[in-house]
């Protein structure tokens, strides 16, 4: 193993962290869902079909040799594809698609016809400049043609979500046992795939796994999760969705297609005769984790268990709308980023690939043009819909995930945020569970914190073997310096499951405390600070955790002269604090160096508070003992525009004996977004529904209450510091993120804290939890920026 240049690879790993008359003919519907056939074109040659996925000659025009790729499968049972009408025939091909329908060959800039069997127009939408046009978001199981002027299309049968091919499909494709190769989904599509053995193919066969997103994990020049996978034993093979990389189809993020494309990958790599066991397991973090929840809710038979980090819970909540404000920090530039790897050769890797020749990669370019503008789909949808938002939330079909999963995240991650946490109770439908939750940043999920935990997991669900650290010992201090830019981390010696059998070692596993929450992660003993290793953990047998209690402090106080938080409220009426909305006059949370620098032991802050009079904050009594807060919070606050709405931040703090303030952790909500989910909504957790319908701006001079969420947090208050709650307008109190707030226009915010509008902080406060002394250093903790204390 390279040592340097798994250095550098770790340190990128990660990095983002629809008309005329149809004569009716009878038609065959097919077989069973369970036995679909893939659909072969009926008309002109498919570039995703056939022999399509042999890569070419394998012969570039520069001379260089590209790795043999195999021919995609070419015994293929009947089409699914209807008998041709009497009318004109079309020259283009038509292929039916998951929920979709793809023509190609057509003529540029011509108008196609979408019509169901009774002659009704469905769609109608002019063919791009490669004569191609995806007709999407249709009902499986229609039949359908398309028509220009002059022609019309045979049927075709729209493949539905559910529908799954014969085990035969899979078992016959191959992939090759070293380097780049193409696998054939159900509707054609290619999608390019590289594998890397940990040894000689005869030596297998190896326990597997899989990464699958719109990065580069395809890219066969790739160091890093291939290496690090390699060195656990493990074979590894990444895979690109359709549409980015070498992959054929279209790019729309995280439709049906490409969840359904990750079942076909992961059954076709279960079928190589390499794969121990004909079953697969799943690694990523971020976007690769994301795709793993989307994966498994499709219940891919081979699929052996699920590693998702850094994951979110909604797309819209947790990062594109967090509280209905646009994150314009990173949710859209990421949406961009995204798009721009899914354009014809957006990515290096695969333009140089065609460049040398690999005929596939070429031509599975030729739909890129069909990609959905995704930037403009987050911009034009404030408000949360079934049609955009529902289909992108995890949170929404997470219980029909049924394998084990091991969930890994940090509270203040900077890119994909905290909210994940709140879908943890939903993963009912699998009988292994796990979860480590910290604090920190993008990266925690895979630092040497939870490294010990993943492998273990994965020896246990996918390798089906004693869990050994050996090869993680070895890595561990790679991956660190890599991410983390420090070589203190290291992973204790000796295997805890030496001796036993492997029943002995999984029946151990599975006794522990499914729910482990690290504490003070950056501020190990005997480490340097912002090392990523924890000072303590705490194991729970549920989330949310079953023993929280529910602990309100009452807003009493002017907020700006000097606020109190108090057991009670306490101010007679009528009390209230008016602060101005002014995110201009907001300094943002800057650090030095590029995104992954955040990541480093070396990273500085500049966290600054908010100009005077464009915040309100209050303060409890210094801790007469340590109060650990595990879990969502509230911020209940009666409230008053004077421009009928307005954009609110609430940040919680721990102000130190010492007059250093600790972030702890924010939550976001524009006033007009205030409606909630009654059933789903507690005490401790307000959910919004942030539907159209539901908004509503405040009431002219009346208070109006307005729950706030504060983001899931793991936190032990010291006996001696004060809980801080300070209220804004959002922006600058995260690294990364920042908001559209043109709501605001420097409105006048007032906050009624009087028994008859009790406004008030409620946390779930754990007992039992021993913080070890003293304190951790300020600057220490990772993901948590420290600035002096200023009193108003």
């Amino acid at each position: 193993m390279r040592r340097t240049a798994i250095v550098i690879a770790f340190a990128s790993v990660v990095a983002a962290c629809s008309g005329g008359d149809v004569t009716s003919t009878p038609v065959d519907t097919g077989p069973e869902p369970s036995a679909f056939i893939p659909p072969s074109s009926t008309t002109a040659p498919d570039a995703n079909d056939g022999d399509a996925g042999n890569g070419g000659d394998g012969n570039g025009d520069d001379g260089e040799v590209l790795p043999t790729v195999p021919p995609a499968p070419t015994t293929r049972p009947a089409p699914t594809t209807l008998p041709p009408s009497p009318e004109v025939r079309a020259t283009f091909s038509v292929s039916p698609g998951i929920e979709q329908v793809t023509v190609r060959g057509a003529e540029p800039d011509t108008l196609l016809t979408l019509v169901d069997r009774d002659g009704s127009t469905l769609a109608a939408f002019p063919t791009d400049a490669n004569g191609a046009l995806i007709f999407r978001d249709l009902d499986g199981g229609t039949i359908v043609r398309v028509r220009d002027e002059a022609s019309v299309s045979s049927e075709v049968k729209v493949i539905g979500f559910g529908d799954t091919p014969t085990p035969s499909f899979y078992a016959e494709q191959r992939l090759p046992t070293d380097g780049l190769g193409y696998i054939t989904t159900r509707d054609g599509t290619t999608l390019s795939a590289s594998v890397w053995l940990p040894g000689e193919p005869g030596d297998g066969p190896y326990p597997t796994v899989v990464e699958y997103s719109g990065y580069t994990p395809s890219d066969p020049g790739s160091t890093g999760f291939p290496d690090l996978f390699n060195a656990l034993g493990y074979a590894y093979v990444g895979v690109n969705m359709r549409g980015t990389g070498c992959s054929g189809g279209s790019f729309r993020y995280f439709e049906h297609a490409q969840s359904t494309d990750g079942y076909d990958a992961i059954e076709v790599v279960a079928a190589q005769p390499w794969a121990l066991g004909g079953r697969v397991g799943m690694v990523g973090v971020s976007y690769p984790g994301i795709s793993q929840l989307f994966v498994a809710r499709t219940q891919p038979p081979s699929l052996a268990a699920i590693t998702p980090f850094s994951v979110i819970a909604d797309s819209y909540a947790s990062t594109l709308y967090p509280g209905g404000i646009l994150n314009t920090g990173f949710a859209v530039p990421w949406s961009e980023a995204r798009e721009a790897d899914a354009e014809p050769e957006g990515q290096a890797w695969a333009a140089a690939r065609i460049a040398a020749g690999d005929d596939t990669c070429t031509d599975n370019q030729l739909l890129r043009l069909q990609n959905v503008d995704q930037t403009a789909v987050i911009l034009d949808n404030p408000f949360w819909t079934e049609a955009t938002s529902g289909e992108v939330a995890p949170r929404t079909f997470v219980d029909e995930i049924t394998v084990p999963t091991f969930v890994a995240g940090a509270w203040q991650d900077e890119q994909t945020g905290g909210h994940f946490a709140t879908m943890l109770d939903g993963f009912t439908g699998t009988d292994a569970f796990y979860a480590s939750l910290t604090n920190g940043l993008h990266t925690e999920s895979i630092g040497p914190a939870v490294f010990p935990r993943f492998v273990e997991f994965l020896d246990l669900y996918v390798a089906e073997r004693v869990p050994s650290l050996d090869g993680a010992r070895t890595v561990a201090p790679l991956l660190a310096a890599g991410i983390f830019g420090t070589d203190a981390a290291t992973l204790p010696d000796g295997d805890r499951f030496a001796g036993m059998t492997y029943d002995e070692a999984l029946t151990a596993f599975e006794a522990e405390p499914p729910i482990e929450v690290l504490f003070e992660e950056g501020a190990a003993d005997g480490l340097p600070p912002l090392t990523p290793l924890p000072r303590y953990s705490a194991g729970f047998d549920a989330w949310p955790i079953p023993d929280a209690q529910a602990t309100a402090w009452y807003l009493s106080g002017d907020g700006v002269s000097g606020g109190v938080l108090a057991s009670e409220p306490t101010d007679a009426e009528p009390a209230s604090t008016t602060y101005l909305a002014l995110p201009e006059a907001i300094p943002q949370t800057f650090y030095e160096g590029s995104s992954s620098s955040i990541w480093t032991v070396d990273v500085t802050y500049d966290w600054q508070e908010s100009g005077p009079g464009t915040y309100a904050g209050w303060l409890t009594e210094p801790l007469a003992e340590d109060v650990a807060v595990i879990g969502s919070g509230s911020v209940d606050l009666f409230l008053q525009s004077n421009l009928g709405d307005t954009d609110v931040e609430v940040t919680l703090t721990e102000v130190r004996p010492d007059g250093q303030e600790l972030y702890v952790q924010s939550g976001w909500l524009r006033a007009s977004h205030r409606a909630l989910d009654e059933a789903a909504s507690t005490e401790l957790r307000p959910v919004a529904t942030h539907l159209e319908a539901d908004a509503a701006p405040l009431p002219d001079g009346e208070f109006e209450l307005v729950r706030v969420e504060i983001l899931p947090v793991g936190h032990v208050f010291r006996a001696g510091s004060q809980l801080r709650l300070v209220v804004d307008a959002p922006g600058g109190n995260r690294a990364v993120w920042a908001f559209d707030t043109t709501i605001a226009q420097g409105e006048q915010v007032t906050i009624g804290h009087d028994t008859i509008t009790p406004s008030r902080l409620v946390l779930p406060v754990v007992d039992g939890i021993d913080a070890p002394d003293p304190a951790p250093a300020c600057d220490s903790l990772r993901g948590q920026p420290c600035r002096t204390y200023r009193a108003p």
